[in-house]
């Protein structure tokens, strides 16, 4: 399932070192995560034959919505409507759920508009313009060093960001996007939503129905869809521009087009890079999410209202592991990298063959192979400090954004949009709470070691255990006018709280600066410096038919419908309605929900349930719609087969398949399940 920009499965090492195409001159056929203003439209149509054009391109970027919460889907009527996957509506249906109604387990059902409820800090996103400041924030840097050329570039950015969008943080969003890790840099324009409320969720067991078993794999059952609204000004908007629904399946080998919002790939590495992740990066960070998954199964077992509060963070740590359990597989696999090591080689003797293109590039990539000893000398004082700081605590979160938005220089010249991220209504469980934070603080101390003196600043004299648990009782950040009240008052109200986590904060926060300081002088410039150059040489070698990397900015990827072939055995693209049934055992993860056992005399059983493509996608398309050579949304896309682990670093169009919950099970579930007429009417079902 992916989920949160991540994918998610197990697979064994034969499956991962499945021959995979890097490079443009052995790109496969349908490989590519394609931005919107360089998506090769007369190549597609050529391989398709289809007869796409700009306006079908324009259509279909004004449709599609990128979710704050780490996912995609798209507007599929005049009013607003908006599909997304299940999975991707978890939290906000977790939020609104009670103890006494718990919505995750009984669906979330509304029979009128006046029954869509507000989703906590949930935020929707259409992208509306694309304008090229690569030479602005190259500028930026020049004649500067280390973090100093880090800070300068961010720093530029962020001016573009407000020059482009204002204080206007409510309705618009500007964002300045890395491309080709550093080649290019976009500034992408938005429509801003902050008021996206919940319209439709089927229960848990019909959205993930097989569990773990079946996730990453197929063929699948699962009704993983959801539906949103934008809202603007306490109205749901109008507009013209949306997909038009298809409630039919769609047949073996037809054009299919993603569109959404891949969170991150790393196909652009070079090898001293993606080495540096297999041996730093993935292990720790499986390390500690192993123990993390066994906290929160713990916590879970204490009570029926732990293991409901605690629902959508164990899901999401258990598809994060097996997401990086895929990746570590990838790096770990001789032939895979050989492929990676042959890639890397070609362009380098490309380069090589070429004396002007020589002298102008250099080598970059022995620079970033020099740079892995420091590297790994900081990594873990990095992670620990700055990139997992807090470990996921929310609380800690909001502490260290107050602090860094009043106090100092460098406090944030955004208001606006700090306030906003602080105003969610969302249910915070200080339990959970105290279980992140306290584990963060152990983590800190076993890898940094009870000398560093980081680790001596943070705790003092405490134990992990009982700072956290004094933290969290003593906070008032839990209520939104406290710390709504913070930020308005600026540094001088910050500065004399005797709030303990704010304390906490504004004690410790000159280390983690620091440690971001040594990062990105050591690391971050010298990386980004060369990569450039990577870029460079790349785009003089292979032209402008180069993909960039997943940023979790819009990509629109091509392909068909298509099964596959391994080890002998074929897979069928399509799961039917009746195979539910078939599949279903009485016992977890295969028991029915009990709509769907109760429809199950009323529903098609020949109905299309779910499908497979050859579309290249990874974590963040969740959600994303499938359409097809009409702009026609036929599904939504929620799951990659177990053959795409390795889709972070190649794709394999032999083998690698995105798997989608089509529009024609979800218009059978919304009329013979859940009786869902008005949805059904407002997507011109009849």
């Amino acid at each position: 399932m992916l989920i949160r920009r991540l994918s998610a499965g197990a697979a064994s090492a034969a499956i991962v070192a499945a021959t995979l195409s890097f490079a443009p001159t052995a790109q496969a056929r349908e490989e590519g995560m394609w931005t919107f203003d360089n998506f090769p439209i007369a190549r597609v149509n050529r391989e398709l034959g289809t007869n796409l054009d700009q306006a079908w391109l324009d259509h279909i970027r004004l449709s599609a919505v990128r979710l704050t919460t780490g996912c995609s889907a798209s507007v599929v009527s005049a009013d607003g409507l908006v599909l997304t996957n299940h999975h991707c509506v978890l939290e906000c249906v977790q939020d609104l759920s009670t103890p006494e109604n718990d919505h995750v387990q009984n669906g979330w059902l509304t029979a009128t508009r006046e029954e869509e409820r507000q989703c906590p800090g949930m935020q929707a996103e259409i992208l509306t313009g694309i304008t090229d400041v690569t030479d602005q924030i190259t500028a930026a840097g020049e004649g500067l060093e280390g973090d100093a050329y880090v800070r300068a570039r961010n720093e530029a950015a962020g001016r573009i960001e407000r020059e482009a969008c204002g204080e206007d943080s409510t309705t618009r969003r500007c964002q300045v996007i890395s491309f080709y890790r550093g080649g290019e840099y976009k500034l992408y324009e938005y429509d801003s939503f902050s008021d996206v409320r919940l319209v439709f969720a089927p229960e848990m067991q019909a959205g993930f129905f097989g569990g773990d078993p079946d996730n990453f794999n197929f063929p699948r059952y699962a009704l993983d869809a959801g539906f949103l609204r934008l809202y603007r000004d306490g109205q749901p908007i109008r507009t013209n521009t949306f997909l038009t629904w298809n409630a039919n399946a769609p047949t073996d080998g037809e054009p299919t087009f993603v569109a959404g919002n891949p969170g991150s790939t790393a196909r652009l590495m070079t090898v001293a890079q993606m080495e540096a992740q297999r041996d730093f990066d993935l292990p720790i960070g499986q390390l500690q999410r192993s123990e993390l998954r066994g906290r929160l199964i713990a916590f879970s077992e204490r009570s029926d209202e732990n293991a409901r509060i605690a629902l959508d963070p164990l899901f999401g740590v258990e598809n994060s592991f097996k997401a990086i359990y895929g990746r570590d597989l990838a790096l770990n696999d001789r032939a895979f990298m050989q492929r990676i090591r042959d890639n890397e080689a070609e362009l380098r003797a490309r380069v090589a063959a070429d004396p002007a293109l020589a002298e102008r590039i250099g080598d970059p990539w022995g620079e970033i192979e020099a740079l892995q000893d420091d590297y790994a000398d900081l990594f873990l004082a990095n992670r620990q400090l700055v990139g997992s700081a807090g470990g996921g605590s929310t609380l800690y979160g909001m502490a260290r954004a107050i602090v860094r938005g009043t106090v100092g220089a460098s406090a944030s010249t955004n208001t606006a949009a700090l306030e906003r991220a602080l105003s969610t209504d969302a249910p915070i469980a200080p339990e959970l709470e105290e279980m992140y934070l306290s584990f963060w603080l152990s983590k800190t101390r076993e890898y940094l070691t009870v000398d560093h003196p980081a680790v001596r600043q943070l705790l003092g004299t405490e134990s992990p255990e009982a700072l956290a648990e004094r933290l969290i009782e003593g906070t008032s950040l839990t209520d939104r006018e406290a710390r709504l009240a913070l930020l308005r008052g600026g540094s001088e109200a910050v500065l004399a709280s005797t709030d303990p986590l704010i304390q906490f904060v504004l004690a410790n926060d000159a280390t983690s600066r620091q440690a971001a300081a040594e990062w990105n002088t050591r690391i971050v410039a010298p990386t980004n410096r060369a990569a450039e150059r990577i870029a460079q040489a790349r785009f003089a070698v292979y032209g402008s038919e180069v993909y960039p990397d997943a940023t979790f900015s819009l990509r629109l990827s091509y392909g068909r419908v298509a099964g596959w072939t391994y080890r002998g055995q074929e897979v069928e693209p399509f799961t039917y309605i009746r195979g539910l049934y078939d599949r279903a055992t009485g016992s977890a993860p295969f028991d029915l929900a009990p709509q769907w056992a109760a429809a199950q005399g009323r529903v098609n059983g020949d109905v299309v349930f779910d499908y497979s493509t050859t579309n290249d996608i990874i974590g963040g398309n969740s959600g994303s719609p499938v359409v097809n050579a009409q702009g026609e949304v036929i599904g939504a896309a929620f799951d990659g087969n177990i053959h795409s682990l390795g889709g972070n670093f190649g794709y394999d169009g032999t083998l690698n398949r995105t798997v989608v919950v089509s529009s024609a099970a979800i218009t059978e579930a919304l009329r013979n399940v859940y009786g869902r007429t008005a949805l059904l009417e407002e997507l011109g079902v009849r």
